[in-house]
């Protein structure tokens, strides 16, 4: 019987590690890493303060942003999902030099790491930031965010939890609102659905962007 492959919303692009990325998954996995599992996560064993909110950030990329809001909502506990290793040494250096100590890393496909380990109405908050846009309308049905994928993630959200997803493609913008319309029980923050909050920082691709004229939509939906 021939196995179906599932759809991936993403390319394995390893890339190459630089030294001070390889030595930090050697030397810093084991403390600040939490190593992928078929069963349920406690987050009460992986952060010294575990009565703070719980924020999953999906695909954080090189992990600067991802540093940098913790180092700002320092009352939240963030758990960081990348499959790419130099984006994950990156990290595991930035928490290390900061002295982070709310923010932890699963090197993970995001998908098994919902289904698998992430405990329903345990979540706070969803971060996806930028995901891959897959533009070309044959590649559509690899975006990560996709309706059934809404439909999974849900179920992790507390009441009035919260989607935070930002992207700079208009058609993916327009697909999301779309793509969250036949499910009830999520509401649309504001009608302004294209303002950054806050916390967010500009990442150093958003800010090139910017400056070419590009434009970034910002959208966030609270779970009912």
């Amino acid at each position: 019987m021939t196995k179906i492959r599932p759809i991936r919303s993403y390319v394995l692009r390893q890339g190459r590690l630089t030294k001070y990325q390889s030595i930090a998954l050697k030397d810093l996995s084991a403390n600040l890493m939490i190593p992928f599992e078929r069963s349920l996560i406690n987050f009460n064993d992986f952060f010294e303060t575990n009565d703070k909110k719980i924020i999953l950030e999906i695909g954080f990329g090189m992990g600067d942003t991802t540093a940098e809001i913790a180092e700002t909502l320092v009352d939240v506990n963030f758990l960081g999902v990348e499959v790419h290793s130099p984006g994950v040494g990156n990290l595991l250096n930035r928490i290390n030099e900061k002295n982070i100590k709310n923010l932890r890393i699963i090197q993970h496909d995001a998908v098994e790491v919902l289904d698998f380990m992430i405990p329903n109405n345990s979540l706070d908050g969803i971060h996806i930031f930028f995901p891959d846009p897959w533009h070309k309308k044959k590649h559509n049905k690899r975006r990560l965010i996709q309706t059934s994928f809404i439909e999974k993630i849900q179920h992790k959200l507390k009441n009035e939890g919260y989607i935070h997803i930002a992207t700079d493609w208009e058609d993916y913008a327009l697909w999301i609102l779309d793509s969250f319309k036949s499910l009830e029980n999520f509401t649309l923050k504001s009608t302004d659905f294209f303002e950054k909050p806050s916390y967010r920082p500009n990442t150093k691709y958003e800010n090139r962007g910017i400056r070419l004229g590009h434009r970034v939509w910002d959208i966030l939906f609270i779970r009912q």
